[in-house]
Protein backbone atom coordinates (compact mmCIF):
# COMPACT_ATOMS: atom_id res chain seq x y z
CA UNK A 1 0.00 0.00 0.00
CA UNK A 2 1.57 3.54 -0.85
CA UNK A 3 2.28 5.70 1.65
CA UNK A 4 0.33 9.41 2.32
CA UNK A 5 3.45 11.42 0.83
CA UNK A 6 3.79 8.55 -2.49
CA UNK A 7 0.19 9.48 -2.92
CA UNK A 8 0.76 13.33 -2.76
CA UNK A 9 3.70 13.38 -4.93
CA UNK A 10 1.88 11.59 -8.16
CA UNK A 11 -1.40 14.07 -7.26
CA UNK A 12 0.78 17.00 -7.26
CA UNK A 13 2.74 15.61 -10.58
CA UNK A 14 -0.28 15.19 -12.51
CA UNK A 15 -1.67 18.55 -11.37
CA UNK A 16 1.63 19.70 -12.60
CA UNK A 17 2.25 18.57 -15.74
CA UNK A 18 -1.35 20.02 -17.48
CA UNK A 19 -0.73 23.70 -15.49
CA UNK A 20 3.38 23.51 -16.92
CA UNK A 21 1.94 23.84 -20.03
CA UNK A 22 0.70 27.48 -19.48
CA UNK A 23 -2.00 27.01 -21.78
CA UNK A 24 -4.65 27.52 -19.00
CA UNK A 25 -5.22 29.70 -15.46
CA UNK A 26 -3.25 27.44 -12.97
CA UNK A 27 -5.99 28.04 -10.46
CA UNK A 28 -8.30 27.02 -13.26
CA UNK A 29 -6.36 24.03 -13.95
CA UNK A 30 -6.26 22.73 -9.79
CA UNK A 31 -9.93 23.51 -9.83
CA UNK A 32 -10.69 20.90 -12.37
CA UNK A 33 -8.10 18.61 -10.72
CA UNK A 34 -9.97 18.89 -7.88
CA UNK A 35 -13.87 17.95 -9.33
CA UNK A 36 -12.24 15.17 -10.77
CA UNK A 37 -11.23 13.94 -7.43
CA UNK A 38 -14.23 14.64 -5.12
CA UNK A 39 -13.31 12.21 -2.54
CA UNK A 40 -9.57 13.90 -0.91
CA UNK A 41 -10.43 15.77 2.32
CA UNK A 42 -10.23 19.58 2.72
CA UNK A 43 -6.71 18.72 5.03
CA UNK A 44 -5.52 16.91 2.15
CA UNK A 45 -6.73 19.49 -0.86
CA UNK A 46 -4.61 22.21 1.24
CA UNK A 47 -1.35 20.44 1.53
CA UNK A 48 -1.92 19.32 -1.95
CA UNK A 49 -2.43 23.17 -3.40
CA UNK A 50 0.08 24.74 -1.12
CA UNK A 51 2.77 22.11 -2.60
CA UNK A 52 1.24 23.11 -6.39
CA UNK A 53 1.39 27.06 -5.99
CA UNK A 54 4.94 26.35 -4.31
CA UNK A 55 6.09 24.77 -7.61
CA UNK A 56 4.67 27.27 -9.52
CA UNK A 57 5.83 30.63 -7.41
CA UNK A 58 9.97 28.83 -7.85
CA UNK A 59 9.57 26.80 -10.76
CA UNK A 60 12.82 28.27 -12.31
CA UNK A 61 14.52 27.41 -9.14
CA UNK A 62 13.37 24.05 -9.01
CA UNK A 63 14.02 23.77 -12.70
CA UNK A 64 17.45 24.85 -12.16
CA UNK A 65 18.09 22.66 -8.47
CA UNK A 66 16.43 19.88 -10.48
CA UNK A 67 19.19 19.50 -12.60
CA UNK A 68 21.33 17.76 -10.05
CA UNK A 69 19.08 14.82 -9.70
CA UNK A 70 17.95 11.80 -11.69
CA UNK A 71 14.24 10.36 -12.63
CA UNK A 72 11.50 12.25 -14.32
CA UNK A 73 11.40 16.42 -13.99
CA UNK A 74 7.96 16.42 -12.61
CA UNK A 75 8.61 13.83 -9.87
CA UNK A 76 11.76 16.23 -8.58
CA UNK A 77 9.45 19.51 -8.97
CA UNK A 78 6.77 17.85 -6.69
CA UNK A 79 9.23 16.45 -4.04
CA UNK A 80 10.88 20.17 -3.64
CA UNK A 81 6.78 21.66 -3.37
CA UNK A 82 6.20 19.29 -0.75
CA UNK A 83 9.01 19.24 0.98
CA UNK A 84 7.85 22.72 1.98
CA UNK A 85 4.56 21.48 3.02
CA UNK A 86 4.99 18.40 4.72
CA UNK A 87 6.91 16.86 7.42
CA UNK A 88 10.51 15.55 6.53
CA UNK A 89 9.71 12.54 8.15
CA UNK A 90 6.69 12.16 6.37
CA UNK A 91 7.81 12.76 3.10
CA UNK A 92 10.90 10.81 3.76
CA UNK A 93 9.18 7.43 3.58
CA UNK A 94 8.23 8.35 0.13
CA UNK A 95 11.46 8.39 -1.16
CA UNK A 96 14.19 6.24 -2.42
CA UNK A 97 17.97 6.93 -0.62
CA UNK A 98 19.22 8.99 -3.69
CA UNK A 99 16.13 11.11 -3.55
CA UNK A 100 16.62 11.87 -0.32
CA UNK A 101 20.65 12.71 -0.67
CA UNK A 102 19.63 14.78 -3.47
CA UNK A 103 16.94 16.50 -1.82
CA UNK A 104 19.60 16.95 1.33
CA UNK A 105 21.95 18.88 -1.19
CA UNK A 106 19.87 21.03 -2.99
CA UNK A 107 18.08 22.38 0.40
CA UNK A 108 21.82 23.16 1.38
CA UNK A 109 21.93 25.03 -1.66
CA UNK A 110 23.58 28.90 -1.06
CA UNK A 111 20.59 30.64 -3.59
CA UNK A 112 22.61 33.38 -2.87
CA UNK A 113 25.42 33.02 -5.15
CA UNK A 114 22.59 32.80 -8.28
CA UNK A 115 21.57 34.94 -10.50
CA UNK A 116 18.72 36.97 -9.50
CA UNK A 117 16.14 35.99 -12.07
CA UNK A 118 16.85 32.14 -11.49
CA UNK A 119 16.63 32.76 -7.61
CA UNK A 120 13.34 34.62 -7.88
CA UNK A 121 12.22 32.55 -10.40
CA UNK A 122 11.58 34.95 -12.76
CA UNK A 123 12.02 35.50 -16.86
CA UNK A 124 14.88 37.40 -18.38
CA UNK A 125 12.62 39.77 -19.79
CA UNK A 126 10.34 40.24 -16.16
CA UNK A 127 13.22 40.48 -14.13
CA UNK A 128 14.96 43.20 -15.88
CA UNK A 129 11.63 45.17 -16.16
CA UNK A 130 10.87 44.80 -11.81
CA UNK A 131 14.57 45.51 -11.16
CA UNK A 132 14.44 48.85 -12.89
CA UNK A 133 11.32 49.84 -10.82
CA UNK A 134 12.22 51.65 -6.92
CA UNK A 135 13.21 49.13 -4.03
CA UNK A 136 12.89 46.12 -7.22
CA UNK A 137 14.50 43.48 -5.62
CA UNK A 138 12.24 44.07 -2.58
CA UNK A 139 9.24 44.11 -4.96
CA UNK A 140 10.51 40.96 -6.47
CA UNK A 141 11.04 39.30 -2.90
CA UNK A 142 7.35 40.26 -1.66
CA UNK A 143 6.06 39.49 -4.99
CA UNK A 144 7.27 35.75 -4.27
CA UNK A 145 5.52 35.27 -0.98
CA UNK A 146 2.10 34.09 0.33
CA UNK A 147 -0.88 36.15 -0.30
CA UNK A 148 -2.95 36.27 2.81
CA UNK A 149 -6.82 36.24 2.26
CA UNK A 150 -9.00 39.89 2.11
CA UNK A 151 -12.42 40.11 3.21
CA UNK A 152 -14.63 43.00 2.25
CA UNK A 153 -18.22 43.92 4.49
CA UNK A 154 -21.03 44.45 2.35
CA UNK A 155 -22.06 47.77 3.86
CA UNK A 156 -25.58 47.74 2.31
CA UNK A 157 -25.71 45.20 4.79
CA UNK A 158 -23.51 45.43 8.29
CA UNK A 159 -20.02 46.80 8.73
CA UNK A 160 -17.09 45.88 9.67
CA UNK A 161 -17.01 45.56 13.48
CA UNK A 162 -19.88 43.53 13.49
CA UNK A 163 -18.16 41.18 11.46
CA UNK A 164 -14.92 41.11 13.30
CA UNK A 165 -17.17 40.78 16.10
CA UNK A 166 -18.51 37.25 14.52
CA UNK A 167 -15.49 36.26 13.12
CA UNK A 168 -13.63 36.39 16.05
CA UNK A 169 -16.45 34.84 18.31
CA UNK A 170 -16.79 31.62 16.35
CA UNK A 171 -14.18 29.04 14.89
CA UNK A 172 -12.63 31.86 12.58
CA UNK A 173 -10.75 33.33 15.30
CA UNK A 174 -8.08 30.64 14.48
CA UNK A 175 -7.32 32.62 11.68
CA UNK A 176 -6.71 35.55 13.34
CA UNK A 177 -9.13 38.23 11.96
CA UNK A 178 -7.89 41.91 11.54
CA UNK A 179 -8.97 45.41 9.85
CA UNK A 180 -7.12 45.94 6.42
CA UNK A 181 -4.96 49.09 7.42
CA UNK A 182 -6.01 51.15 4.82
CA UNK A 183 -9.90 49.88 3.25
CA UNK A 184 -12.62 50.62 6.05
CA UNK A 185 -14.40 47.98 4.52
CA UNK A 186 -11.53 45.08 4.74
CA UNK A 187 -10.44 42.50 6.81
CA UNK A 188 -7.77 40.76 6.44
CA UNK A 189 -7.65 36.73 7.50
CA UNK A 190 -4.50 34.12 7.74
CA UNK A 191 -5.19 30.83 5.45
CA UNK A 192 -7.51 29.37 2.67
CA UNK A 193 -10.82 28.55 4.75
CA UNK A 194 -14.12 27.81 2.46
CA UNK A 195 -15.86 31.56 2.83
CA UNK A 196 -18.14 30.41 0.37
CA UNK A 197 -19.52 28.32 2.62
CA UNK A 198 -19.69 30.73 5.67
CA UNK A 199 -23.12 32.10 6.45
CA UNK A 200 -21.87 35.64 6.20
CA UNK A 201 -20.85 34.88 2.57
CA UNK A 202 -24.15 33.53 1.48
CA UNK A 203 -26.19 36.38 2.83
CA UNK A 204 -24.28 38.47 1.01
CA UNK A 205 -23.12 40.38 3.74
CA UNK A 206 -18.94 39.46 3.22
CA UNK A 207 -16.97 38.83 0.05
CA UNK A 208 -13.15 38.03 -0.75
CA UNK A 209 -11.50 41.10 -2.49
CA UNK A 210 -8.08 42.61 -2.00
CA UNK A 211 -7.68 45.51 0.16
CA UNK A 212 -6.37 47.46 -3.24
CA UNK A 213 -9.20 46.76 -5.18
CA UNK A 214 -11.64 47.96 -2.35
CA UNK A 215 -9.57 51.67 -2.59
CA UNK A 216 -10.96 51.56 -6.37
CA UNK A 217 -14.37 52.28 -4.62
CA UNK A 218 -13.13 54.84 -2.74
CA UNK A 219 -11.09 56.58 -5.42
CA UNK A 220 -14.42 56.82 -7.56
CA UNK A 221 -16.26 58.18 -4.45
CA UNK A 222 -19.93 57.23 -6.11
CA UNK A 223 -22.67 59.55 -4.44
CA UNK A 224 -26.70 58.26 -3.80
CA UNK A 225 -28.89 58.70 -7.49
CA UNK A 226 -25.65 59.62 -9.80
CA UNK A 227 -25.14 57.46 -12.86
CA UNK A 228 -22.28 55.26 -12.78
CA UNK A 229 -20.33 53.02 -14.84
CA UNK A 230 -17.87 49.88 -14.19
CA UNK A 231 -16.48 50.01 -17.43
CA UNK A 232 -14.51 46.39 -17.67
CA UNK A 233 -17.08 45.03 -14.53
CA UNK A 234 -15.51 41.17 -14.88
CA UNK A 235 -16.82 39.15 -12.23
CA UNK A 236 -18.38 42.08 -10.52
CA UNK A 237 -16.52 42.49 -7.05
CA UNK A 238 -15.82 46.42 -7.30
CA UNK A 239 -19.08 46.88 -8.88
CA UNK A 240 -20.89 45.11 -5.82
CA UNK A 241 -18.55 47.91 -4.00
CA UNK A 242 -20.14 50.63 -5.67
CA UNK A 243 -23.49 50.00 -5.63
CA UNK A 244 -23.39 49.44 -1.61
CA UNK A 245 -21.53 52.96 -1.42
CA UNK A 246 -24.60 54.32 -4.04
CA UNK A 247 -27.12 53.11 -1.16
CA UNK A 248 -28.45 50.95 -4.24
CA UNK A 249 -29.81 54.26 -6.12
CA UNK A 250 -29.21 55.57 -9.17
CA UNK A 251 -27.80 53.82 -12.09
CA UNK A 252 -24.96 51.72 -11.86
CA UNK A 253 -23.70 49.68 -15.05
CA UNK A 254 -21.43 46.95 -15.42
CA UNK A 255 -20.24 46.59 -18.27
CA UNK A 256 -18.35 43.61 -20.00
CA UNK A 257 -17.34 42.14 -23.33
CA UNK A 258 -17.67 38.77 -21.79
CA UNK A 259 -21.28 37.42 -21.03
CA UNK A 260 -19.86 34.05 -19.10
CA UNK A 261 -18.40 37.04 -16.47
CA UNK A 262 -21.28 38.44 -16.51
CA UNK A 263 -23.11 35.55 -16.29
CA UNK A 264 -20.96 34.46 -13.28
CA UNK A 265 -21.25 38.01 -11.81
CA UNK A 266 -25.28 37.45 -11.47
CA UNK A 267 -25.45 35.06 -8.20
CA UNK A 268 -23.31 37.30 -6.23
CA UNK A 269 -25.27 40.81 -7.43
CA UNK A 270 -27.89 38.68 -6.33
CA UNK A 271 -26.68 37.84 -2.71
CA UNK A 272 -25.63 41.55 -2.19
CA UNK A 273 -29.00 42.62 -2.26
CA UNK A 274 -28.39 45.79 -4.57
CA UNK A 275 -31.14 47.01 -7.07
CA UNK A 276 -29.42 49.45 -9.16
CA UNK A 277 -26.81 47.09 -11.24
CA UNK A 278 -27.64 47.09 -14.99
CA UNK A 279 -25.63 44.62 -16.73
CA UNK A 280 -24.80 44.65 -19.76
CA UNK A 281 -22.81 42.87 -22.99
CA UNK A 282 -20.78 45.37 -24.78
CA UNK A 283 -18.96 44.96 -27.86
CA UNK A 284 -15.37 45.41 -28.23
CA UNK A 285 -15.70 48.67 -29.90
CA UNK A 286 -18.39 50.89 -31.27
CA UNK A 287 -21.26 49.58 -29.21
CA UNK A 288 -24.57 51.42 -29.55
CA UNK A 289 -25.33 51.65 -25.83
CA UNK A 290 -22.30 52.98 -24.92
CA UNK A 291 -22.35 55.78 -27.50
CA UNK A 292 -25.80 56.53 -25.99
CA UNK A 293 -24.13 57.31 -22.91
CA UNK A 294 -21.71 59.92 -24.22
CA UNK A 295 -21.29 62.34 -21.84
CA UNK A 296 -23.69 61.29 -19.15
CA UNK A 297 -21.99 59.44 -16.53
CA UNK A 298 -20.80 60.94 -13.32
CA UNK A 299 -18.43 58.21 -12.58
CA UNK A 300 -16.67 56.23 -14.74
CA UNK A 301 -14.20 53.13 -13.63
CA UNK A 302 -11.96 51.65 -16.27
CA UNK A 303 -10.21 48.13 -14.02
CA UNK A 304 -8.50 47.66 -17.62
CA UNK A 305 -7.59 44.30 -18.47
CA UNK A 306 -3.75 44.15 -17.80
CA UNK A 307 -0.91 41.60 -17.26
CA UNK A 308 -1.86 40.69 -13.61
CA UNK A 309 1.86 41.27 -12.45
CA UNK A 310 1.02 42.95 -9.30
CA UNK A 311 -0.99 39.59 -8.61
CA UNK A 312 2.15 37.13 -8.55
CA UNK A 313 1.61 36.31 -4.63
CA UNK A 314 -2.14 34.58 -5.77
CA UNK A 315 -1.02 33.88 -9.35
CA UNK A 316 2.58 32.83 -10.02
CA UNK A 317 1.66 31.52 -13.18
CA UNK A 318 1.50 34.77 -14.63
CA UNK A 319 4.94 35.54 -14.60
CA UNK A 320 5.33 32.76 -17.77
CA UNK A 321 2.04 32.97 -19.43
CA UNK A 322 2.97 37.32 -20.09
CA UNK A 323 5.53 38.01 -22.81
CA UNK A 324 6.75 41.46 -24.14
CA UNK A 325 4.59 41.08 -26.70
CA UNK A 326 1.36 40.16 -24.46
CA UNK A 327 2.16 43.30 -22.74
CA UNK A 328 2.41 45.54 -25.50
CA UNK A 329 -0.94 43.98 -27.14
CA UNK A 330 -2.47 44.55 -23.71
CA UNK A 331 -1.50 48.40 -23.83
CA UNK A 332 -2.42 49.15 -27.21
CA UNK A 333 -5.90 47.62 -25.99
CA UNK A 334 -5.96 49.69 -22.65
CA UNK A 335 -5.32 52.72 -24.55
CA UNK A 336 -8.75 52.11 -26.72
CA UNK A 337 -10.96 51.06 -23.60
CA UNK A 338 -9.82 54.09 -21.83
CA UNK A 339 -10.58 56.88 -24.77
CA UNK A 340 -13.56 54.65 -25.27
CA UNK A 341 -14.60 55.26 -21.56
CA UNK A 342 -13.88 58.60 -21.26
CA UNK A 343 -16.23 59.83 -23.59
CA UNK A 344 -19.13 58.59 -21.31
CA UNK A 345 -17.91 61.14 -18.84
CA UNK A 346 -20.31 64.08 -18.23
CA UNK A 347 -18.88 67.42 -17.73
CA UNK A 348 -17.42 67.52 -14.26
CA UNK A 349 -17.38 64.27 -13.56
CA UNK A 350 -14.66 61.49 -12.70
CA UNK A 351 -12.82 59.13 -14.23
CA UNK A 352 -10.81 56.21 -12.52
CA UNK A 353 -8.19 54.32 -14.39
CA UNK A 354 -6.93 51.72 -12.97
CA UNK A 355 -5.17 48.08 -13.15
CA UNK A 356 -3.15 45.26 -11.06
CA UNK A 357 -0.01 45.81 -12.70
CA UNK A 358 3.14 47.34 -11.77
CA UNK A 359 4.65 47.73 -15.39
CA UNK A 360 4.94 52.10 -16.19
CA UNK A 361 3.90 51.45 -19.23
CA UNK A 362 0.37 49.87 -18.32
CA UNK A 363 0.50 52.49 -15.68
CA UNK A 364 1.97 55.93 -15.72
CA UNK A 365 2.52 55.53 -19.36
CA UNK A 366 -0.87 54.91 -20.10
CA UNK A 367 -2.31 58.02 -18.39
CA UNK A 368 0.29 60.65 -19.16
CA UNK A 369 -0.39 59.20 -22.96
CA UNK A 370 -4.31 60.14 -22.42
CA UNK A 371 -3.59 63.41 -21.11
CA UNK A 372 -1.77 64.92 -23.79
CA UNK A 373 -4.68 63.81 -26.13
CA UNK A 374 -7.77 64.89 -23.87
CA UNK A 375 -6.66 68.34 -22.48
CA UNK A 376 -10.54 68.53 -21.02
CA UNK A 377 -9.31 66.11 -18.48
CA UNK A 378 -7.35 66.80 -15.02
CA UNK A 379 -5.44 64.74 -12.99
CA UNK A 380 -6.37 64.81 -9.46
CA UNK A 381 -4.11 63.78 -6.31
CA UNK A 382 -5.46 60.39 -5.34
CA UNK A 383 -4.07 60.57 -1.78
CA UNK A 384 -6.47 63.50 -1.24
CA UNK A 385 -9.29 61.79 -3.30
CA UNK A 386 -9.23 58.66 -0.80
CA UNK A 387 -8.30 61.10 2.64
CA UNK A 388 -11.79 61.28 3.12
CA UNK A 389 -11.98 57.05 4.31
CA UNK A 390 -8.48 56.24 4.17
CA UNK A 391 -6.51 58.41 6.78
CA UNK A 392 -2.79 57.28 6.51
CA UNK A 393 -1.90 56.84 3.09
CA UNK A 394 0.23 59.06 1.17
CA UNK A 395 1.99 57.88 -2.34
CA UNK A 396 4.78 60.12 -3.81
CA UNK A 397 3.03 61.32 -6.77
CA UNK A 398 -0.65 62.27 -7.91
CA UNK A 399 -1.41 58.12 -9.04
CA UNK A 400 -2.03 55.62 -6.15
CA UNK A 401 0.57 53.17 -6.10
CA UNK A 402 -0.20 50.16 -3.88
CA UNK A 403 2.78 47.38 -3.56
CA UNK A 404 2.91 44.33 -1.03
CA UNK A 405 6.05 45.37 -0.33
CA UNK A 406 5.29 48.90 1.39
CA UNK A 407 0.86 48.49 1.74
CA UNK A 408 0.63 44.61 1.86
CA UNK A 409 -1.63 44.53 -1.11
CA UNK A 410 -1.60 43.44 -4.39
CA UNK A 411 0.22 45.54 -6.79
CA UNK A 412 -2.36 48.17 -7.78
CA UNK A 413 -2.23 51.30 -9.70
CA UNK A 414 -5.05 54.12 -9.84
CA UNK A 415 -4.95 57.61 -11.71
CA UNK A 416 -8.18 60.03 -10.49
CA UNK A 417 -9.53 62.27 -13.74
CA UNK A 418 -11.41 64.98 -13.75
CA UNK A 419 -12.94 66.37 -17.00
CA UNK A 420 -13.80 69.96 -17.17
CA UNK A 421 -16.90 70.93 -16.61
CA UNK A 422 -17.27 73.42 -20.13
Amino acid sequence: MSSPAAIRIEQLRAVLDQALKWIHPADAVLSRWMRMNPKMGSRDRSELADAFFKVLRHVRLYRHLAESGQGPLSRRLAIMGLAGVMRPEVLAVALSESEQGWLDHVTRVDLSTLPLAIRESLPDWLAQRLTALPNGDQLIAALNTNAPLDLRVNPLKTDRETVLSLLLAGPAATLDPQPTPYSPWGIRIQGRPPVQRWALFEKGEIEVQDEGSQLLAALMAPKRGEMVIDYCAGAGGKTLLLGALMRSTGRLYAFDVSAARLARAKPRFARSGLSNIVPVVIAPEGDQRVRRLRGKAHRVLVDAPCSGLGTLRRNPDLKWRQTPESVEELCALQARILKQAAACVAPGGRLVYATCSVLPEENQQQVEAFLAENPDFLLLNAADVLADRCKNLTFETPYMVLRPDTHGTDGFFAAVLERAKN
